[in-house]
């Protein structure tokens, strides 16, 4: 397991925040004793507009008042909630980088072209497995 992740309730503007639950697929959290009580205290289902799941980098932009419940992901789900809440040209470069892992050809340019459409190295380490030392270099 990773950091939590929170299952918040959001209102407003602030719904802009993180990505509907169900969006990402199936999340073994989701089917807990813990959560399936916060959604029915909270009067809501998995599908309910305001239901947002946030990665444990985005739960300081939460709304203070925001009704939220800390959820533990596996790391392949968490990819999942980060892919799905980046901006669509870093989701785009994303999926190319947890491709890399079998591709031969351009992986130095692939690299190059995530660390220049914003992708943080530690991310882009992640996705490919490459050392971030490796990656920071290439950003120099």
């Amino acid at each position: 397991m990773t950091d939590d992740a929170y299952l918040v309730l959001l209102n407003g503007t602030a719904v802009t925040l993180g990505v509907p639950p169900a969006a990402v697929g199936e999340l073994a959290c989701m089917e807990t004793p813990a959560v399936r009580a916060w959604l029915q205290a909270q009067g809501v289902t998995v599908t309910s507009p305001g239901l947002r799941l946030l990665p444990p980098e985005e739960t300081a932009a939460l709304p203070d008042d925001a009704e939220r419940l800390p959820v533990p992901l596996g790391e392949e789900e968490l990819s999942r909630v980060r892919l799905h809440t980046a901006p669509h040209d870093i989701a785009r470069v994303e999926e190319e980088l947890l491709a890399y892992r079998s591709s031969a050809d351009g992986r130095e340019a692939l690299l190059v072209r995530a660390l220049a459409a914003g992708v943080p190295a530690h991310r882009i380490a992640e996705l490919t497995g490459e050392d971030l030392a490796s990656v920071k270099a290439l950003a120099h």
